[in-house]
């Protein structure tokens, strides 16, 4: 059976979160990124797999190693989807700040 991932179910998991914090940065070894968990490397290779079936992840061979690199294209689309949301939370937020001000008397 050949699941199809959505990059937000990839998002959802916490550790895949911290994965991509972690290559934020810079590229990472697998057994470098499962370093940083309390957990089996085998888990932390199947977050990895996940990662890179929806594209947020983008494996490179170097020598026998295996680096892994943040795609930037693909967090931007993430970024873009978001940003709607963000900014009706920051209007309803500021709406509320000013009729508290209100309420309260402050100018």
């Amino acid at each position: 059976m050949n699941l199809r991932r959505d990059v937000f179910q990839a998002i959802a998991d916490p550790t895949r979160r911290a994965i991509l914090l972690l290559v934020a940065s810079q590229a990472m070894t697998a057994g470098a990124i499962a370093s940083n968990f309390d957990t089996a490397r085998p888990t932390v290779s199947k977050h990895l797999q996940i990662l890179t079936e929806c594209e947020l992840l983008t494996p490179a061979q170097n020598g026998r190693e295996i680096y892994y690199q943040l795609n930037p294209q693909k967090m931007k689309e993430v970024a873009d989807f978001i940003e709607p949301f963000r900014k009706m939370w920051d209007d309803r937020f500021n709406k509320l700040e000013a009729l508290m001000k209100g309420v309260r008397g402050e100018p």
